[in-house]
């Protein structure tokens, strides 16, 4: 069974699989709207990613990066 999607900008369906070649859209015209969306920020991220933010991987100081090593 295919499973069918919305296009994103028209809402037209789409099925997913190899020949949907715009997939999740359904046309070139579709994705190059929805690229000059987010190029005009119509489409944004809601919260500006915090200070934090992927850091949780970095040693806490040089002193505990030194024994790790």
């Amino acid at each position: 069974m295919t499973t069918i999607v919305k296009c994103p900008t028209c809402q037209r369906p789409v099925p997913w699989v190899p020949q949907s070649r715009y997939k999740p859209f359904c046309s070139e015209r579709c994705r190059v709207i929805d690229l000059g969306d987010w190029l005009d920020e119509t489409h944004r991220i809601a919260e500006p990613a915090g200070e934090d933010l992927g850091r949780d991987w970095l040693p806490v100081d040089a002193e505990e990066s030194r024994r790790r090593h």
